[in-house]
């Protein structure tokens, strides 16, 4: 009897290991920018929409503007032929629009795709013609969305120096948008000492009012 058990959990184990192969597996990507932030609910989507444990990378107090994260340097090596890379939303790649297209490109290019769960309001997968399609429309969007909030900031600003208005030197004049929005120009890329200066608020501060926006928001 514990024979035939044995026998049965092997060719199940089998079964499982060419089922993998022939749809490969999910590789889940989770970061944030800061150390001050937490992955905890990256972790639970990527979880809850079927990747496992180990196959699950996560980068900490990483910029997307980086040409080099250690984990997700990892994630790219651990994709192999028919597998998906995941990730909660397309900011975590943290990539221009046309960076991003290209990296779904070189993905198709090694037979994997791109599984983004929240994208648009949706889930799209890019190794379907339609997740194709909307990954596209929606990375110019993301990309189009974040040059307008740079020209909010940067018009704001203008118009306070022109007429010699407060930059905002005390945290009580800026607001937790605010202080997400420079959160996100940070992290695709533009100069942190550029952003504290326009807002006018010291490093300390800053991080300090990002945590109490970050608390206030979840």
């Amino acid at each position: 009897m514990c024979q035939k058990v044995l026998i049965e959990s092997r060719w199940s184990l089998t079964v499982l290991g060419h089922l993998e192969a022939l749809l490969g597996k999910l590789i889940g990507y989770a970061r944030v920018s800061t150390k001050q932030q937490a992955t905890d609910r990256q972790e639970a989507d990527l979880s809850a929409a079927g990747v496992r444990r180990d196959d699950l990378y996560v980068d900490h107090g990483v910029s997307g503007a980086r040409a080099s994260r250690p984990e997700f340097d990892r994630a790219l090596d651990a994709i192999q032929e028919g597998d998906t890379l995941v990730v909660t939303t397309l900011d975590r790649l943290g990539r221009s629009t046309q960076n991003m297209l290209s990296f779904a490109e070189g993905l198709r290019s090694r037979s994997a795709s791109l599984r983004v769960l929240n994208l648009g309001g949706g889930d799209v997968d890019t190794s379907t013609p339609m997740g194709a399609m909307v990954f596209t429309v929606m990375s110019a969007l993301a990309q189009m969305e974040l040059d307008i909030k740079k020209e909010r900031i940067t018009d704001s600003v203008a118009k306070r120096r022109t007429t010699g208005g407060d930059l905002g030197g005390r945290p009580k004049t800026v607001s937790d948008r605010q202080i997400r929005n420079a959160l996100h120009l940070i992290e695709e890329g533009e100069s942190t000492a550029q952003v504290l200066r326009d807002l006018g608020l010291t490093r300390s501060t800053f991080y300090r009012r990002a945590r109490e926006a970050s608390r206030a928001s979840s």
